[in-house]
């Protein structure tokens, strides 16, 4: 029977099959992208089904980072592509993990709320699943939500997601719900075709779970031949029509452009009987496109980090040079260097030397941390431009405590707990705490700019918000000793009195930020430090293919003020 009483949303469902790593989220991204420039308001949650309450205590290498939205929830890294494509904040209500779904339901049997009753997977577990799908839907600020399901269907951890699928596509009625699902179509070198069977099985499995796919997004190398569409069509229930062709692009942001080709907004919008006479409006996003495409210079930034050999672990700051580069038309080469490379100096300064500007990347732990510091020295010697994130800004902040003021045994307590010069150290608000997860400083919190610093210059305002992810902090017992030797706190959370960002100021171009500028940069609104460090980088290798014999004198003029950011 049809749930009563009026709907607030329509409910997209994505599924996957064949294999993981399909796009399931660039999908999503991309056709709410496409509906949201129709005029229509959408987000997009994703359901993933490990166990853990949150992603926050997974191992970069196994999961990539983790992607803190302004509620401070750590999530996954799919809602950093959710953002940058639809340029709105999500929240904790975006992400759900089956541990999460678990934990929810245990603590209210815990509480006495299933008195008498049985709790069992079906229906106490879906039930919680279908709450937590509607969540956004019920606060009537969006026509469309979009909800990703994690992992592949057929695997054991996905069949509660599903289940829970099957039950709202019946309860909420015919028009109200609509399933995409995301498939492999592999092509056989030896026999020179596209092969279907993959997905027949795929759809079958999904089928054998009690869920017919509206619409099928063929994940391929090749084009689609209109037979292989029409036999796609034909063994898998669905119209021609709502079988997509979803091929291999030269950028996730051309996959917007490839779906509105495809048609698969307009499919979306008839099978959900929704009237809108809109043209997608992606001026904007094509104009972004040609500026990313045909850059008039190209940069080498290196970026500095202890979890290089996975991409995905630093993906917000990959994407975020990706939208500065586009806005300075030049193209950012990101050199991925090891940190534990560079604990020989002379090696550091053979790789270093050829940048054009250095990240030392956010992390956790001891592993690494020397090179790290050796790299912050190189580039403050050399007058290379310098973007510290987290715990790039502490290394800068003990490699300037060691080698200009001479406390030779500066450090952080994470790395060395009794330190005698802890210039790092852990808040005081962490020092009780014994739980990983979810508790450290998480989410967005104020800072102030001075207003005579280069952050002001880039920000363009005095109040900025940024997200953190973090336990320990620059220690405020040394803040007037590194003032006066001339590492600068210009950015100070007012409530708090906490450093948030230090620049250097006898070096063109030296910051280091506590928080994580990389997770508010979008297509439609590039971060400013992120612009303004890649134009200090263009400036930098413009000067030293002038001057290539004196790259250490280089100054670079002050940057213009930037757009702001919210």
């Amino acid at each position: 029977m049809a749930a009563t009483g009026p709907k607030s949303a329509k409910y997209i469902f994505v599924t996957g099959g064949v294999t993981s790593s399909l796009g399931k989220g660039i999908i999503a991204s991309s056709l709410a992208k496409l509906l949201q420039s129709r005029g229509l308001t959408v987000t997009i949650q994703k359901f993933d089904p490990y166990i853990n309450i949150d992603p926050g205590t997974l191992n970069p290498y196994e999961h990539g980072e983790c992607y803190v939205t302004d509620d401070g929830a750590e999530t996954d890294l799919d809602l950093g592509h959710y953002e940058r494509f639809l340029n709105r904040p999500t929240s904790q209500a975006n992400n759900i993990t089956t541990g999460r779904i678990y934990n929810n339901v245990i603590t209210r049997e815990r509480r006495g709320d299933f008195l008498g009753k049985t709790v069992q997977v079906v229906p106490h577990i879906t039930d919680e699943i279908k709450r937590n799908i509607r969540l956004l839907g019920d606060t009537g600020e969006y026509d469309i939500v979009i909800t990703e399901i994690g992992g592949c269907v057929g695997d054991i951890e996905s069949l509660p997601f599903v289940e829970a699928v099957r039950q709202l596509k019946f309860e909420l009625g015919e028009k109200d719900t609509l399933v995409i699902h995301l498939t492999l179509i592999p092509y056989l070198q030896s026999a020179g075709e596209l092969k279907t069977k993959p997905t027949q099985h795929s759809v079958r499995m999904l089928l054998e779970n009690g869920v017919q796919p509206d619409i099928i997004a063929c994940r391929t190398e090749h084009p689609l031949p209109q037979d292989i569409r029409r036999k796609i069509a034909q063994f898998c229930n669905v119209q021609v029509s709502s079988v997509i062709e979803a091929i291999d692009a030269e950028t996730i942001y051309d996959v917007p452009l490839l779906m509105q080709k495809e048609r698969l907004d307009q499919r979306t919008l008839y099978m959900l009987d929704l009237y809108n006479d809109k043209d997608a409006d992606l001026d904007a996003w094509k104009g972004f496109l040609g500026r990313l495409k045909n850059p008039g210079n190209t940069v080498r930034i290196g970026l500095v980090g202890k979890y290089v050999e996975l991409h995905d672990a630093y993906k917000s700051i990959a994407e975020s040079f990706i939208h500065a580069g586009a806005t300075n038309e030049c193209k950012v080469q990101l050199e991925w260097i090891q940190s534990e490379t560079l604990v020989d100096e002379h090696h550091c300064a053979e790789v270093l030397s050829q940048l054009d500007a250095v990240l030392v990347a956010p992390g956790f732990g001891e592993r690494g941390i020397e090179g790290k510091i050796n790299a912050v020295r190189y580039v403050r010697e050399q007058g290379i431009p310098f973007l510290g994130i987290c715990l790039g800004m502490q290394m800068a902040v003990i490699e300037y405590a060691r080698n200009v003021m001479g406390v030779d045994d500066a450090h952080s307590t994470e790395m060395e707990p009794h330190t005698a010069n802890p210039v790092i150290s852990m808040m005081e608000s962490q020092k009780n705490i014994t739980d990983k997860g979810g508790t450290m400083r998480l989410g967005a919190y104020a800072c102030k700019l001075k207003r005579d610093s280069l952050a002001h210059q880039i920000y363009g305002k005095v109040q900025i918000s940024e997200r953190h992810r973090h336990r320990y902090e620059f220690n405020n017992d040394y803040l007037d000793a590194f003032e006066k030797a001339g590492l600068r706190p210009t950015g100070i959370n007012p409530e708090t009195g906490l450093v948030e960002i230090v620049e250097l100021t006898t070096h063109p171009w030296f910051v280091g930020v506590q928080f994580h500028p990389e997770l508010k940069s979008t297509v439609m609104n590039p971060h400013p430090l992120f612009v303004q460090f890649v134009r200090a980088a263009l400036a930098y290798s413009q000067k030293k293919q002038l001057a290539p014999d004196s790259t250490s004198d280089i100054s670079t003029a002050r940057v213009e003020t930037a757009d702001v950011v919210d």
